[in-house]
């Protein structure tokens, strides 16, 4: 059996699992990775090597997960995001469609950094509670900034156009520019989905609570379909501070903008900020040690994921198996389609998402495609803006992407329920964005 058969039966397992609900994501991206392994023909030696090679990949992910779950979870704990809960609740007097296009603006900004981390990060832990509050289904939360990101990680220092530049050895900033149209286009686009959404959104609380001023005013029940209370802060006294508000403010402040300056590594500025946080808001080791404790299980049930995300990658990309893929899918396309290729590769670009890394993609698949491509008298900026289009706008719904992982554990959300919420929403964006980009010349067939 080869071993592009075998890494994509590997993919449609685990996407399959993962979707299913059936198992957790450790068991989903720890046994298909080794049993495909053993089966190529590999050892167990070779398999642990393939094993600390991908957790040296994403060990500094993992630590970051662990500490940024724990500080935020303090932020929320001493109240630093009420005030302005409170306050959009009391602006969009309940309007779910204001809430959905603001998520939307904020994500906008956010993403200018070019890290999907920092931006869930950013937007999770302080919208997530107004969703909760005015009972929006927390899934939206994550696909409207999902999509903003998405469309704003076309910058030329975010990854894949980075990617992309080293390919064809031209500069980055060159290869952005007859993006922008296309990043304009597609916020304008990704605003008209937070309204249509939100009116979506806002038809469901009216028909479960009668009226969306009910929906704000009932307390959260277990029961919500939508919402897992298991991460909610416990209540052990009276956790909030409000004397210290601003003090938790410019704490935060602080640790973000070191995040997006990039001065120190991610882990160690949050684990600088649960340190001060933990100091300042509970002077009692008591105390300091009870928070810590409340907020472990999902700092580190979300780094025990990264983890065996480190194991999968490590064996697909160690066996070669992800660099087969690439190649094999594209040799058995008809010769017909091959002047076609970068069109339709573009087209599928989100649906590669699920099935290749963004390394395996723009390394490993897009040299091939433009190569056939160019015989056929495509130009290359054409294959890059096709694939680039294409596949960027589902770049956080893919489990293979660590910042979704992030967002699914600041959220305490599923990754099945988020795929099956979002995946054809972004797909459909793409294919848009992707006819507007032929239509306007940006690609040329």
């Amino acid at each position: 059996m080869s071993l592009s058969l075998i890494g994509f039966i590997i993919i449609l397992v685990i996407v399959a699992l993962l979707i299913s609900g059936k198992v957790t994501p450790i068991v989903a991206m720890v046994i298909p990775p080794v049993i495909g392994a053993l089966i190529a023909g590999f050892t167990f030696s070779e398999v642990g090597t393939f094993f600390e090679d991908g957790v040296v990949s994403v060990i500094s992910v993992a630590v970051m997960f662990i500490f940024a779950i724990i500080f935020f979870g303090i932020m929320q704990d001493v109240g630093l995001f009420d005030p302005m809960i409170n306050k959009m609740v009391a602006l969009s007097k309940g309007n779910v469609v204001i809430v959905s296009v603001v998520t939307v603006l904020i994500a906008v900004v956010a993403q200018l950094d070019g890290s999907g981390a920092s931006t869930f990060l950013i937007t999770v832990p302080a919208l997530l509670p107004v969703y909760k509050r005015l009972k929006m289904n927390p899934y939206l939360l994550l696909l409207l900034v999902a999509g903003a990101a998405s469309i704003m990680n076309m910058l030329p220092w975010a990854g894949p156009l980075g990617r992309t530049a080293s390919v064809l050895g031209i500069d980055v900033t060159d290869l952005w520019r007859p993006l922008i149209p296309i990043q304009l286009i597609g916020v304008v686009l990704m605003i008209v989905l937070a309204v249509l959404l939100g009116m979506r959104e806002q038809r469901r609380i009216i028909k479960n609570y009668g009226s969306l001023e009910v929906a704000a005013a009932t307390e959260q029940v277990e029961s919500d379909p939508y919402t897992d209370n298991s991460n909610a802060p416990t209540e052990e006294g009276n956790l909030a501070r409000p004397k210290l508000l601003w003090v938790n403010a410019i704490l935060a402040l602080a640790v973000i903008g070191v995040l997006v300056s990039g001065i120190i590594p991610a882990g160690l500025a949050f684990m600088i900020g649960v340190s001060i946080a933990l100091l300042i808001n509970f002077p009692n080791v008591k105390d300091q040690m009870a928070r810590i404790q409340a907020h472990a299980p999902s700092a580190l049930t979300m780094a025990s994921i990264i983890l065996a995300a480190g194991l999968f990658l490590g064996i697909l990309n160690g066996t070669g198996m992800l660099t087969a893929i690439a190649n094999d899918v594209v040799s058995v396309l008809p010769g017909v389609i091959a002047p076609y290729l970068h069109i339709i590769i573009g087209i599928l670009g989100v649906p590669f998402d699920l099935l290749l890394s963004t390394d395996a993609y723009y390394f490993a698949l897009f040299p091939v495609v433009e190569q056939i491509a160019t015989g056929f008298g495509v130009d290359s900026l054409s294959t890059a803006y096709s694939m680039i289009i294409g596949n960027i706008v589902g770049t956080f719904v893919s489990p293979l992407a660590p910042a979704v992982w992030l967002a699914l554990g600041l959220s305490g959300l599923e990754m099945g329920r988020h795929l099956r919420y979002s995946l054809l929403w972004m797909w459909g964006l793409s294919l848009v964005l992707l006819t507007i980009a032929i239509l306007i010349g940006t690609i040329q067939i």
